[in-house]
């Protein structure tokens, strides 16, 4: 088993009523004990991280707002499997999506650079080993990332990211 990226898109009440209830983020982001998802649920697997690198050149930061569609946003709530979750404000929602509509899977595998991903230690570091595929697999998942931001920015959502 390996880290995964959760996230969630909801309301900005919603997201008010969590940071001012912290206890309840970890319910929230876990329903049904943990046997459910919350609404607007998406998940990037072991890609995740090199998606961002591919979007910010960094294994951490890199430019904004890229460098918040992943590993981003303010943390709050409990700790959870890695950390507390963090959140994106509407505002921020619609600067990643509008940044992420300016990416194509073209100008990514530009930027598909397998030995400088292990160079950076880019989780999972299986990049050299599978080439290629790894990239189809990159460039699947950010067609995914990129919906899940343009949807949740269409509703005026907030985004709760989490590793798992």
């Amino acid at each position: 088993m390996g880290i995964i990226v959760c996230f969630t898109a909801l309301p900005p009440q919603e997201l008010a009523r969590l940071r001012a209830h912290p206890d309840d983020v970890d319910q929230y982001l876990y329903p049904k004990d943990g046997d459910g998802e919350p609404p607007n649920y998406f998940s990037l697997d072991k890609e995740w991280h090199g998606i961002h690198y591919l979007l910010t050149g960094e294994a951490e930061g890199g430019p904004l707002p890229l460098a918040l569609s992943i590993m981003g946003g303010e943390e709050f709530g409990p700790e959870l499997s890695f950390g507390p979750a963090r959140f994106l404000t509407p505002d921020e929602v619609a600067a990643v999506a509008l940044a992420l509509i300016g990416v194509t899977p073209a100008v990514l595998a530009e930027r598909y650079d397998p030995q400088d991903m292990e160079a950076k230690e880019i989780y999972p570091e299986i990049w050299v080993r599978d080439d290629t595929e790894a990239l189809r697999y990159l460039l699947q998942s950010f067609t995914q990332l990129q919906k899940f931001y343009t949807d949740a920015a269409a509703r005026g959502d907030a985004v709760i990211q989490w590793h798992n």
